[in-house]
């Protein structure tokens, strides 16, 4: 891995290309577009420095399109070539072109591209594990993200922002981005479980779904387990748990039958009756003993039931980390700003969404390189850290620093910035600092500025 990036950096400062081109190649992006790239007109704004000048906007800490032309005009003077204009609107209207199933068929491929090439040691049991989470973000309050992306119905008019759901499938060995959906927030078929059903022709046999209790329904685990998919989830609170029935592998480990239940609304009668009449499945109860853990005692369902492969220690290290998928989005909404969008439609709001998590895996490449050549994990390093380290390094890397030193070097950078492992810390929820604090809106902005005047 690490000959084949030093090989990408040293093909990007032969052709001139943007310093992410690094991470990126031109001819990934263009397989990506496919025939909507005979469509561009600009000479400035390709399809390739769309997507990098796009790409370095979403890993800046300023976010804004005027940061982005200025650092593209900055690194055109810098190679030699005529600086491009300062107005941010040639570079809008070469986002508006960009498809959006190209942008998210490049976040698939690069999250797939990379737990491919991933060690077999960073897997579990052998096994491709998948952390499904859902999240929500928020987008500025127009017309036309109003219509596709509603706010919440208890909020009045205008005084709410247009809210997203997104549901998010992780790569447990890499930390990548492999699957996402983007529903509104509330309507029919908005839920997590329901995205993540659309999703699930991107599974393959063998691949372990691990989710919280959300995904523990009947039909969630069967319509897996019809795909040779395994499942490991928290068992649903409402579901009563009795060790004393079934058949027994151990303490607090057994076997149980769950019953088919009646057809769901949104199930067709062929699907329904494709399913089993029972699902076997495996329960077992975990004792958390560490402090500052709220739950001392949950239950976990998997599909997995040989308990000489897979104990019931290992299903429990496995579920905490679940955690990881927390993380990964902390990463992506707080780290990249991704908790708010910026674009007026809904089109660029998804294609900003879709180079977000673009940006994120290409960041989770680094991470993965700098593991690699330091013998770590990659959920060892921090996010943060390598973040900084390339937004510092790949623009001097693509033009004057010597390519082989210069690799060594933020890979040494990056796998320098570690995260501290502390399993027993617990933090009180309070904070010294005290914040600024306004009054809710609770009518249309032109009413408080008609009082005012």
């Amino acid at each position: 891995m690490f000959a084949a990036f030093r090989e990408e950096v040293a093909s990007a400062r032969r052709h001139g290309d943007l310093y992410f081109a690094s991470l990126l190649t031109a001819e990934v992006i263009l397989s990506a577009i496919g025939m909507a790239s005979s469509l561009w007109q600009g000479w400035i704004y390709t399809p390739e420095v769309t997507i990098w000048v796009f790409l370095s906007q979403c890993l800046s800490a300023d976010h804004s399109c005027r940061d982005a032309v200025a650092r593209l005009a900055a690194w055109r003077v810098a190679q030699g070539l005529n600086v491009c204009s300062a107005d941010t609107g040639a570079y809008c209207t070469a986002r508006e072109h960009l498809p959006e199933t190209s942008c998210l068929q490049l976040v698939r491929q690069t999250g797939k591209e990379l737990e491919d090439q991933a060690p077999l040691d960073w897997l579990w049991h052998g096994r491709r594990v998948r952390v499904v989470d859902g999240a929500t973000i928020t987008m500025p309050d127009t017309a036309a993200n109003q219509a596709d992306y509603p706010q919440q119905k208890n909020q009045k008019p205008s005084c709410g922002l247009p809210i997203a759901r997104i549901l998010v499938v992780f790569s447990l060995a890499v930390g990548t981005v492999l699957e996402v959906a983007i529903r509104p927030y509330e309507g029919k078929l908005t839920g997590e479980n329901s995205m993540f059903r659309t999703l699930h022709a991107s599974l393959a046999a063998g691949d372990v779904v691990l989710a919280d209790r959300y995904f523990s329904g009947w039909f969630d685990l069967a319509l897996l387990k019809q795909r040779r998919v395994d499942s490991v989830v928290r068992k649903h609170q409402l579901r009563a748990t009795d060790f004393r029935v079934g058949r027994r592998l151990g303490h607090d480990d057994h076997i149980v039958h769950w019953p088919k239940p009646a057809r769901p609304s949104w199930m067709s009668h062929e699907n329904y009756a494709d399913l089993p009449r029972e699902l076997v499945l495996r329960e077992v109860r975990i004792r958390v003993t560490q402090p500052g853990f709220r739950p001392k005692s949950l239950v976990i369902v998997t599909t997995l039931l040989h308990a000489e492969e897979f104990s019931a220690k290992a299903i429990a290290d496995l579920y905490r980390q679940r955690w990881q998928a927390e993380l990964n989005l902390r990463s992506l909404k707080t780290v990249l700003a991704m908790e708010h969008l910026r674009c007026k439609s809904p089109h660029r709001a998804r294609n900003e969404l879709y180079m977000h998590l673009l940006g994120y895996n290409l960041v989770r490449k680094a991470m993965a390189l700098a593991a690699i050549r330091s013998g770590v994990c990659p959920w060892q390093v921090s996010f943060k850290g390598t973040l900084q380290t390339l937004n510092n390094f790949l623009p001097l890397l693509g033009s004057c620093m010597d390519i082989l030193d210069g690799c060594e070097s933020l890979l040494a950078c990056i796998a320098a910035h570690t995260v501290g492992d502390r399993p027993d810390r617990y933090e009180p929820r309070v904070i010294k600092r005290p914040q600024e604090k306004y009054k809710r809106m609770r009518e249309a902005r032109q009413d408080y500025k008609r009082r005012v005047a």
